[in-house]
């Protein structure tokens, strides 16, 4: 039975006992500010076990894709030396919300793996939590497995908590007995031995309690269940393999891997192990690129980082010397397509993200091989044994080297690794990054507002339709607390059965406006969104007293909601028309709608080039002009997705969804205000573009009469060039480039000037060279001198020295520029890249090199005198 099968019957199984189907969640988790990646099927389904949201079923059905990169869960270094670590696998799982429990999970488990899968009950184990008599009985009892298979184990294997406090409850995992050759050996082996015999293959949690902040547990009203299987696990028990790896799942990637790479699996451990390494990255990197995420220096960029330049790193090992890892992301995409169709459209991208980051980590393995060197140098002139762990830690972290690289090094130079060094270093790292890491960005829910969504009916949108309406006024906060009644000068926030303001989400901002009554004004300043289904009014009351229970007319501000409009559906255009002139890979990565502007994140390497720049906004100016009707539809998700509407990245959908199109260009999901016709724009125009993270573009624009004022001030600029070149019109481009070429000429000359003369023979006149014992020492400072030139200096003093060390420095363009030369015969005594580094801290900079040559920049202009000072200082107390 294939990998494809088991999700198949998986998910009919749940299907026809009147689970809902539910897709996989991204593996970046919206709202979930503890997370850096999905890691099990429940983190979706979060909120509503919490009781903060309510879904239209109380059964459900996913497969998930879920990562698991370091932490409790997985260490990265394990992966494909042991037969189950992976960073990337699929959880199957099933759900319950306050339906049924423990009784069906455990009739469906064991249903499922004996009469649907085919698994023999008399290798299958159980266990549960110890003082969980309900489900020891039922296992018993009602499924009739003999008792001596039923195992009892405690809370650290068989309790399961969301966190410190909240839902909790027993659990119950389903083993089986892979038999005595793949076991310990042991007379005490049984299940819960850390041998592979007993092998865990299903997961049921039965969330029965809530646990207080003293460790009390209370029954919940409603129970519910949490399972979850790993697909690759059963598939190796299925198909009678002793390692997930070797199962269909993998095997054809790990093919692939040997095939691309020119090595044979099965032949050599050593091998086998970068075969799965590679096959296993590819797979996480695939799917955390289609998700959106971009290798980086921090946060999800920077695992997926670690992953892929480990992942490259056996590569090398296995002989790889230019770009292969992209090939393998391939494969994974055509194995995978089926069960996720996304891939196929993000294919070029993933695939271009994957060869830039090969492409990077060459130029990586350079710069930290050089730096390797200087440490070893270092190393060898204090006669020390070992390579100290700070440095490797900081080779691994700065320049992402691989510390197998170092050891390799380490070796041929007859020296130790400091390992627990580095092991220290490490996890003072860890440390930090724990202490920093603040999550996605998402604002904790206030406890408030969790409660009267969970006791109160979702909050009536009315405000498609119209822009003013008669609400009740359900609850008062103000200062955060809970109040009957406010009066004139108060801020306050109000909660009402319905509303025509829209509450900031995906990326639009929150209407404004007015609530009043004949008893009091309210200026209505913002509507959030804090949870799915409630919006909250932020205002202040500017005449009279409202209290909880009265009727107030609404009323939204409609220039600035109409502008809003304008510019949300000219963000789907920009967005359309980015997919047509740049290609199918860009990805939506954040926005911003407002009444004055419109921004767009978007996922491409490289800037628009003016053409393209030019095509994109002609193109969303072309559909403007159109004046194509806007439809808007409700449906079911999935019903959207194969009509071929996008789905955001980040974005959190309910299992119905308003599809905003414009026929023929674009379809999306989306909750926003829009125009009537595409008319309505008016204008579009872009006013700039950049990037503002590895791999992420920004545009931003601005529509209808804010982009004819933009448009007209660009032509009054333009007005105002012309008359001082003095230039006819459409003649200006050329007056321009004319001017920039004669400057190019004239700081040409000048160059060469400066240059003749810091290399001429009073550069480094007797009177400037001094004497230290034997040495002969050259320091200058030479005015407003670029970098070039320093180092133009530095040679030509080399040469005329012969024997000596040459130290410059100057201000230029509000910058410090410094060098630092040492002649061949003298570098055993004197490091210049030493050197230059540490006069360098003292005009507020950075540098180094060579031991022959360095330089350095800095920003402190007034301390540049004291640096070349200091120069002489370490080079006077270097010993003979």
């Amino acid at each position: 039975m294939t990998g494809q099968e088991l999700r198949a019957k998986f998910l009919q199984y749940f299907k026809d006992r009147q689970h809902t189907v539910v897709s996989s969640y991204p593996l970046v988790p919206k709202n979930d500010p503890t997370l850096l990646f999905t890691n099990a099927g429940m983190v979706q389904f979060k909120d509503v076990f919490l009781g903060d949201e309510k879904r239209d079923y109380s059964r459900a059905v996913s497969v998930q894709k879920c990562v698991r990169a370091g932490g409790k869960h997985n260490d990265l270094e394990m992966v494909g030396r042991t037969a189950r670590h992976h960073t990337f696998f699929e959880m199957l799982g099933n759900f319950s919300f306050g339906d049924y429990f423990k009784a069906e999970a455990i009739q469906y488990g064991w249903e499922f793996l004996t009469e649907v899968i085919g698994l023999p009950r008399d290798r299958l184990y159980i266990s549960v939590f110890n003082e969980d008599d309900d489900a020891f009985n039922i296992w018993a009892n009602e499924m009739k497995l003999p008792r001596e298979r039923i195992h009892r184990m405690g809370e650290k294997d068989n309790f399961w908590a969301m966190g410190p406090t909240g839902p909790c409850g027993p659990c119950s995992e389903i083993f089986i007995d892979q038999g005595k050759a793949i076991g310990c050996g042991k007379a005490s082996c049984a299940v819960g031995c850390d041998c592979d015999r007993y092998l865990e293959i299903w997961n049921l949690v039965f969330m029965q309690y809530d646990r207080d902040a003293s460790g009390k547990l209370t029954p919940l009203p409603k129970p519910s269940i949490d399972t979850g299987m790993g697909l690759e696990r059963l598939a190796a028990v299925v198909q009678g393999r002793t390692t997930n790896y070797d199962t269909d799942l993998m095997m054809s990637i790990i093919n692939e891997s040997a095939k691309i790479t020119g090595r044979k699996y099965g032949k050599d451990d050593e091998v086998n192990v970068s075969l799965r390494i590679l096959t296993d990255h590819a797979r996480a990197a695939t799917f955390l690129i289609g998700d959106g995420v971009i290798p980086s220096n921090e946060g999800r960029g920077y695992v997926l980082r670690k992953i892929m330049r480990r992942a490259l790193r056996h590569g090398k090992l296995l002989g790889q010397k230019n770009p292969f890892f992209h090939k393998i992301t391939s494969k994974v995409i055509e194995d995978f397509k089926g069960a996720y169709p996304d891939l196929t459209g993000n294919s070029d991208f993933i695939q271009r993200v994957v060869l830039n980051e090969e492409e990077s980590f060459s130029s990586t393995l350079h710069f930290g091989t050089q730096r390797l060197e200087e440490i070893l140098e270092k190393v060898h002139k204090e006669k020390l044994t070992s390579i100290p762990g700070e440095e490797i830690f900081k080779l691994y972290d700065t320049y992402g080297f691989p510390t197998d690289l170092v050891e390799e090094t380490a070796k041929d130079a007859g020296l130790e690794m400091d390992m627990a060094g580095y092991e220290k270093a490490m996890q003072e790292q860890k440390v930090k990054a724990s202490a920093s890491w603040k999550g996605s960005g998402e604002k904790e829910v206030a406890p408030f507002y969790k409660e009267f969504a969970q006791n109160s009916p979702p909050t009536e949108f009315d405000g498609y339709k119209s822009t003013e309406g008669e609400a009740k006024v359900l609850a008062i906060l103000k200062d955060g607390a809970q109040v009957d009644s406010a009066k004139k000068g108060d801020s306050i926030e109000i909660l009402v059965d319905r509303t025509p303001l829209y509450g900031e989400s995906g990326g639009q901002v929150g209407d404004s406006g007015n609530a009043f009554n004949d008893g009091v004004q309210i200026e209505l300043l913002d509507a959030i969104k804090p949870l799915p289904g409630l919006i909250v009014h932020k205002g202040q009351v500017t005449e009279g007293a409202v209290a909880t229970g009265d009727s107030l007319t609404l009323q939204i501000d409609k220039p600035t909601r109409q502008n809003t409009a304008l510019n949300h559906s000219a963000t789907h255009l920009l967005h359309a028309a980015l997919k047509e002139v740049l290609g199918g890979h860009i990805k939506q990565a954040g926005s911003l709608v407002a009444s004055d502007r419109l921004r767009f994140d978007y996922t491409h390497f490289s800037p628009l080039t003016e053409k393209e720049r030019g095509r994109v906004e002609s193109l969303v100016n072309e559909k403007i002009r159109e004046n194509i009707q806007v439809s808007t539809n409700e449906m079911e998700i999935e019903d959207a997705l194969k009509e071929g509407a996008m789905a955001l990245f980040g974005e959190k959908y309910g299992d119905r969804v308003r599809v905003v199109s414009v026929p023929g260009f674009s379809k999306e999901l989306c909750g926003g205000t829009h125009v009537s016709a595409t008319g309505d724009i008016g204008l579009f125009r872009i006013v700039s573009e950049g990037g503002i993270a590895s791999g992420v573009r920004r545009i931003e624009a601005v529509t209808g009469g804010t982009a004819y004022k933009k448009i007209n001030s660009e032509y009054e600029s333009l007005a105002a060039i012309r008359s001082i070149l003095k230039a006819p019109t459409n003649e200006e481009l050329a007056k321009v480039k004319k001017l920039l070429e004669k400057n190019r000429e004239l700081e040409k000359e000048i160059t060469s000037l400066k240059q003749k003369m810091v290399s001429g023979s009073d550069s480094s006149s007797e009177d400037d060279i001094r004497k230290i014992g034997d040495t002969s020492l050259l320091i200058k400072n030479l005015e407003n001198t670029d970098a070039k030139t320093l180092r133009t200096y530095i040679d030509n003093a080399k040469n005329k020295l012969k024997s000596g060390i040459i130290v410059a420095g100057s201000v230029a363009d509000g910058k410090v520029a410094m060098a630092a030369g040492v002649t061949k015969d003298l570098t055993h005594r004197f490091h210049a890249g030493n050197i230059i580094k540490e006069i360098a801290t003292i005009v507020g900079g950075s540098g180094g090199g060579r031991p022959d040559m360095a330089q350095a920049g800095g920003t402190y202009t007034d301390k540049l005198d004291e640096a070349l000072k200091r120069a002489e200082e370490i080079i006077k107390a270097t010993p003979e």
